[in-house]
């Protein structure tokens, strides 16, 4: 097995495990550590499909991993920021 082929592998069980705690209600979708998973097994996806060169797997897992970066630093709306 390549390092490519390692790194989706481990990328995409992370992934997986993300989604399966989430669908058995073990891991909410606001929970950071669900968010983080989420970075963290798309960006080592991103990564591996950038080494073999397959593009449109870099463009999916990157805004993957973008939005899930994002969602680390969302205010939930009705939220205040600042000082009132």
């Amino acid at each position: 097995m390549k390092t490519p082929d390692i790194l989706a592998s481990i990328g995409v069980i992370i992934l997986l495990i993300a989604f399966l705690l989430n669908l058995y209600k073990k891991l909410p979708a606001q929970n950071t550590r669900y968010k983080l998973m989420n970075f963290i097994g798309a960006g080592i996806c991103c990564f591996s499909s950038w080494m073999i060169k397959f593009y449109p797997f870099v463009a999916l897992e990157a805004v993957w991993a973008l939005v899930a970066l994002l969602s680390l630093f969302n205010v939930p709306r009705g939220t205040s920021v600042g000082n009132e």
